[in-house]
């Protein structure tokens, strides 16, 4: 593979992506519509011979496939990714992704790396004290149109690769940040370089079929099972622990009676969702 696709190029992780792939020399095309992503993040690479950058959503079949013509493969990080309403949930998550795989399919791309969520399972009560991390396999449990747009994510991941023999690694994505910024998130925080190598392993696998991984550094309180991410080849080198102290003295521990502290997907799960999280 030596031409890679990235939606949603000119965001947070988009463009540490984009950064990691160049690095690995790879041709990177970038599409971003600025909805959340910006320009000031792609500036690095607007001049690197081998990037380039077109401004269009995932709901621009047509053009996307023009933007993606002779890919290899396409790491898929486009849409909103905070609960909205289910109106635009539906045209950026849903018909977006599946926008994707059509111009996909109709331009021969074997490959597709799948932004999707641990709020796929928020609705799972996290572990607590000795109970066992949370597998892979446990069933989902969306707690918000985000969250489901994602299951339709997976869902459609797994057709395409029946179907139509597209290949796809679906990353259940943490909290990607600099930093975790709650209790929360010491759990389930991925720093921003453990997820250009677990999205570059994802990328590189021998894998066949749908696939679906965690996503997060090897924390220290970690909730869910890493090994199918690792089983990649990914080996993340980060831990929120050294973040733990000032965390806790500012918010406290979590509290199980706490209805935003009880599940996974935490205040994803309270009704309405609590913002920030």
């Amino acid at each position: 593979m030596k031409k890679i696709g990235v939606t949603g190029a000119a965001g947070f992780v988009g463009s540490h992506l984009c950064e990691r792939l160049l690095a690995e020399d790879y041709e990177v095309v970038g599409v971003d519509d600025l909805s959340y992503g910006s320009m000031a993040n792609m500036e690095p690479f607007l001049h690197h011979r081998g990037f380039t950058f077109e401004v269009l959503d995932c709901t621009q079949r047509r053009p996307l496939r023009t933007a993606f013509d002779g890919c290899d493969a396409i790491m898929h990080l486009a849409g909103i990714s905070l609960e909205s309403t289910f109106d635009k949930i539906l045209r950026a998550n849903i018909e977006g992704t599946y926008n994707l795989y059509e111009a996909a399919r109709e331009e021969g791309v074997r490959r597709i790396v799948f932004a999707s969520s641990n709020h796929t399972v928020g609705f799972t009560p996290r572990p607590q004290g000795d109970d066992p991390l949370i597998p892979i396999g446990t069933p989902r449990r969306p707690d918000t149109y985000y969250g489901l747009s994602k299951c339709f994510g997976e869902d459609l991941a797994s057709l395409y690769a029946d179907l139509h023999g597209i290949d796809t690694v679906s990353v259940r994505i943490g909290s990607c940040f600099p930093a975790p910024t709650s209790v929360r998130m010491l759990s389930v925080w991925m720093s921003p370089e453990d997820g250009a190598r677990l999205f570059h392993a994802a990328l590189t696998a021998p894998v066949t079929g749908h696939t679906v991984v965690y996503g997060s550094s090897a924390n220290t309180r970690l909730w869910w099972d890493l090994s199918p991410a690792r089983a990649l080849g990914y080996e993340p080198r980060d831990d929120s622990e050294k973040f733990a102290a000032a965390l806790i003295a500012e918010q406290g521990e979590l509290d199980p009676a706490n209805p935003a502290h009880a599940n996974l997907g935490g205040p994803f799960c309270t009704d309405p969702p609590i913002w920030p999280y």
